[in-house]
């Protein structure tokens, strides 16, 4: 937003509650970033039982984009209608995808997303990536080719590199998926999004700022002021416009924590749906182990299957996307699984040269399902003022259904065991979180209008992924950078006074 709405003229602030992430070895270092979690908050978040989890989030300039995989995925076409899946309906959104398009390839090109739109059976339409796709390291490769000899359709991820073996730009390391890259060639917000914006125009980062809640005029009608606090230190920003982009639990958050006389329930909460139907992908890694062939491949982040996305021959309802994922470390696999138990004994004992002789030969899947909305899946506010995130699984039975088909094609490619080597985050998955203010045309049924508008406050805005009606079963970073170019474009012709140099956001 900052990005498409500095040329304005109008004064952009913003408010972030964490720091820049400093770029150097510790970026790289499995210790730091996984068993250490330096950068990951330590922020206690209570499950729907009253149970504290850490949740997987980052206050940082770029939030969680830091440290994403920056897989950069258009939503198929067919995900933005009513689509029927095994345990419920996903439903439809207010705009279609012709509607999204031209803002996709302006995302496309803002976040430079290599990929190839020809080899994808569900790509929405034909169109040209800006860039190349990410060659498939040669272990990959040659997946690929069997996987198509199992009449199989593998396709490029589309991925937001910066100049892949260039001079200064990414160098196709491990290090990429959840690490933050040390050398800014990662597509990431902060990159793509808020240095550009700071040297275009009238933007200024105020950092290890939380805003704590939005102050309304008597009306209840429009935002005058963000009440912040910095250092301690509670003070307020007034502005003409208010974007709100903490991610979809902290959105909803903050919107619930600024009630009022005039919004009792949370402002902009008129429907009551203020944090109701939250969805996180069903999401399960996997891997395909070979004990007689160690794997050299770097980064093997590049392919998806994509054949089950959508319903099929002898498959009446969607399953979801495959997809491989960046290489898991020995450290990274002792850090989880010292945590885990079989048969009443501990991983624990395992010592690290085992989980590296196992990771070397390891290929690297992820299985991911659409998660369903439901009311009942919400966040509120606790007493105390802590975030609760009340959360339970649907659309299970596809999930389970995707991840046999994955097993079936790790065993078919030659790999031991594969049903083995799986895990799943479950409920405490945040890292593709929406929904909880979802968009729409009817005020009772929504919370935001078609361009994020808030429907109760003329001046609010919020735009990440909490608009989301539904989650589809692709990453979600794409869709919200698109929606943002489109919101921005809305405020740039329909109020006039971000045109206008005293205007603030």
């Amino acid at each position: 937003m900052a990005h498409a709405l500095a040329d304005t003229g109008a004064r952009i602030l913003v408010i972030e509650r964490g720091g820049r992430v400093p770029r150097d070895a510790d970026n790289w270092d499995p210790a730091v970033v996984w068993r250490d979690l330096r950068y990951r908050t330590t922020e206690r978040w209570l499950n729907g039982n009253g149970e504290e989890f850490v949740p997987y989030t980052h206050y940082n300039v770029g939030g969680n984009t830091k440290f994403w995989g920056a897989v950069l995925y258009r939503f198929r076409r067919e995900d933005f209608g009513v689509l029927e899946h095994e345990d419920g309906i996903s439903p439809a959104w207010p705009i279609d995808y012709d509607t999204l398009a031209p803002y996709y390839a302006r995302a496309e090109a803002m976040y430079e997303v290599h990929g190839d739109g020809t080899l994808d059976p569900t790509e929405p339409s034909a169109h040209m990536y800006p860039f190349a796709p990410v060659p498939h390291a040669p272990n990959m490769s040659r997946l690929v080719s069997r996987l198509r000899g199992m009449g199989l359709h593998p396709s490029p991820l589309p991925l937001g590199v910066r100049r892949p073996g260039e001079p200064g730009g990414c160098i196709l390391c491990r290090t990429c998926n959840s690490f933050p890259c040390r050398l800014g060639a990662k597509s990431d917000a902060e990159v793509c999004g808020v240095e550009p914006a700071t040297a275009r125009g009238d933007v200024t980062v105020r950092a290890h700022t939380m805003a704590r809640r939005l102050v309304t005029d008597g009306s209840g009608r429009r935002v005058v002021a963000v009440e912040v606090e910095t250092g301690g230190v509670v003070s307020r920003i007034e502005a003409s416009h208010v974007i709100v982009s903490c991610g979809a639990v902290n959105s909803a958050a903050l919107l619930l924590r600024s009630a009022t006389d005039k919004h009792p329930s949370g402002l902009a909460n008129s429907s009551g749906l203020v944090g109701c139907n939250y969805m996180a992908h069903l999401a399960t890694m996997m891997q395909g182990f070979s004990p007689w062939s160690v794997n050299h491949d770097e980064f093997q982040k590049t392919v998806a299957i994509n054949d089950f996305y959508l319903p099929g021959p002898g498959r009446p309802y969607p399953l979801g996307q495959i997809q491989s994922q960046g290489r898991t470390q020995a450290l990274m696999a002792k850090v989880v699984g010292d945590s885990w138990s079989y048969k009443g004994f501990s991983w624990n004992w395992i010592p690290l040269w085992a989980y590296d002789a196992w990771m070397s030969r390891a290929v690297d899947w992820l299985a991911m399902t659409e998660d369903l909305p439901s009311e009942d899946n919400r966040v509120t506010i606790d007493p105390d003022g802590r975030i609760r995130l009340t959360y339970h699984r649907n659309n299970a039975r596809a999930h389970v259904r995707l991840v046999a088909e994955l097993q079936a094609i790790l065993k078919r490619l030659g790999y031991w065991s594969p049903d083995v080597f799986q895990y799943s985050t479950g409920p405490r998955n945040t890292t593709h979180q929406c929904g909880t203010l979802r968009f729409g045309t009817d005020p009772g049924a929504s919370v935001l209008d078609p361009f994020c508008r808030a429907h109760d406050v003329e001046n609010l805005f919020v735009v990440d992924a909490s608009f989301f009606p539904s989650s589809a079963a692709v990453n979600p970073g794409l869709t919200v950078i698109a929606q943002a170019l489109r919101t921005a474009d809305h405020l740039k012709a329909v109020d006039l006074r971000m045109a206008g140099p005293h205007s603030r956001t």
